[in-house]
């Protein structure tokens, strides 16, 4: 028998990445200024995971100049939705008893 936990993804147990990753599936793009203040996290905590997340592939990073200030922007991969839809799905099956 299958373990109904078997599918939930350790990189989405963080509330952080779990609400960065919740923004960038149903936007196109999202820049560095607009996460950290709809997540509310200091430079420092948003950086960190979002480095986790682009390391396992998860999601894309575009740095341009616009004036003289850099803006940077976000993106999920195709693996990155895909995983995180797999770990939704997942909590469901939890949430229903595996049904």
């Amino acid at each position: 028998m299958q373990s109904i936990i078997q599918n939930i993804n350790k990189f989405f147990e963080s509330r952080v990445r779990l609400g960065i990753m919740s923004v960038l599936t149903v936007q196109d793009k999202a820049d560095f200024n607009y996460l950290k203040e709809i997540l509310n996290l200091t430079d420092g905590n948003l950086a960190s995971h979002l480095r986790t997340l682009e390391n396992k592939g998860y999601i894309s990073v575009n740095k341009k100049f616009v004036g003289r200030k850099t803006q940077t922007n976000y993106y999920a991969t195709n693996e990155g939705t895909i995983a995180f839809k797999n770990h939704l799905e997942a909590l469901e099956n939890l949430i229903h008893g595996g049904k």
